[in-house]
């Protein structure tokens, strides 16, 4: 669904945005977003460690995640240009893994509308 320029791929990327990001916690995602330096589309990340289930559990968890960060380029929950630049990267917490899709879709909406505030 995302394309290689709306994700990021570099340790060096999701280690940046992690640690020099605005933090912002929903009821099943944790939402790291910075600026990126030089611009560009927006770029998403997606940490879902082994302690949100089993390999079934967390593979579900990151195509709905994925599948909502796509939904969030098309423009269904801001503008699309309000995300230029921006650089999200989405942690699961271990209750996302028995989230329905409208509470995680509740959580990007809310994380991508601040990113496109700020």
């Amino acid at each position: 669904m995302l394309d290689k320029a709306h994700r990021i791929t570099s340790a060096a990327d999701y280690k940046h945005v992690v640690r020099r990001g605005r933090r912002s916690a929903g009821g099943s995602t944790v939402t790291y977003t910075t600026k990126n330096p030089n611009g560009g589309e927006p770029r998403f990340g997606f940490i879902v460690a082994k302690t949100v289930g089993n390999a079934v559990a967390r593979n579900r968890v990151r195509r709905r995640l994925k599948a909502l960060s796509y939904a969030a380029l098309q423009g269904e929950f801001v503008p699309r240009n309000s995300l230029f630049g921006c650089d999200l990267v989405f942690r699961a917490l271990p209750s996302s893994a028995s989230a329905s899709f409208s509470d995680l879709r509740d959580d990007v909406e809310r994380a991508v509308s601040l990113a496109a505030s700020r």
